[in-house]
């Protein structure tokens, strides 16, 4: 069962257009994850799948549903914020900042949408909050405000909030690429773990290792199109097209500073 459906999606800021004719279908439990270098699409193809950016073009469907329209008869009708805002529930989204609230604890980070949008009560969402800290490997940290997080930490309350909202699906742009090198590992550690469970999810990535051990497909974007997809040993040691051997041959010589190889070992053996 396709959980995301994208059919010939388009995106254009003015006369730029950043996603071309985008054809791609996710199933239920699958982990996707899209790699490809920075301006190729990848974190505007996830921003339109949770509805933050609207397609100019072609449809997405989210778990049976054309997202941004009903459909009456013959005709497609546009949906308003509100019936937007529900139909953006069936996605959980996790972002590069993090994003969390300065003024809310960790536990109340986590239970704020439960309660604002869900309808639980308080003291519900602050006990499914606390489970989901503790998943995380937080609940210490329970009411810790985020400024004395670290960044890893902050990565992994962001993680547990978009879990508290129980998607269907989990979005992940780029989760670690505003980290310090030491704490990529912790927070790539948790994903695979969220991963295990069994719940869909789509990664925008520059983690070639965490894509070749966690994923069932990767797809390689560029220049705003989907160029090659596969499974993650045909894509990443055999690669097909040239744009894909060229990205990938640029990664494998990029100088990294040391601290990396804790979170990403040995690209060598991945390629």
């Amino acid at each position: 069962m396709a959980v995301i459906t994208a059919m010939n999606v388009c995106k254009s800021y003015g006369h730029l257009q950043v996603l071309k004719d985008i054809n791609l279908e996710i199933q239920k439990g699958e982990v996707v994850c899209i790699i490809g270098p920075s301006g190729s699409g990848k974190t505007t193809f996830l921003r339109c799948i949770n509805q933050l950016e609207k397609i100019n073009g072609g449809s997405l469907w989210v778990n049976g549903n054309l997202t941004g329209y009903r459909i009456v008869g013959e005709r497609l009708l546009e949906l308003d914020e509100h019936e937007i805002a529900r139909q953006r529930r069936a996605t959980g989204m996790v972002f590069q900042r993090f994003n969390l609230f300065s003024h809310l604890t960790a536990q109340q980070n986590v239970s704020l949408g439960p309660v604002e949008v869900l309808g639980q009560s308080p003291k519900l969402a602050a006990s499914q909050a606390l489970e989901l800290l503790d998943r995380v490997g937080l609940a210490h940290k329970a009411g810790a405000y985020p400024a004395e997080l670290s960044g890893g930490q902050q990565q992994r309350v962001a993680i547990a909030r978009a879990l508290a909202m129980k998607p269907d699906v989990l979005l992940f742009d780029e989760p670690t690429s505003a980290l310090d090198p030491e704490l990529v590992g912790e927070v790539l550690k948790v994903m695979k773990e969220v991963a295990e469970s069994g719940i869909t999810m789509v990664v925008a990535t520059h983690e070639l290792n965490f894509a070749r051990d966690v994923s069932h497909r990767v797809v390689f974007m560029a220049d705003g199109r989907i160029v090659e997809v596969g499974k993650p040993d045909d894509i990443l040691r055999n690669p097909q097209e040239p744009r894909l051997q060229k990205f990938l041959s640029a990664i494998a010589t990029a100088p990294r500073p040391e601290s990396a190889d804790v979170a990403v070992s040995a690209l060598g053996q991945a390629l």
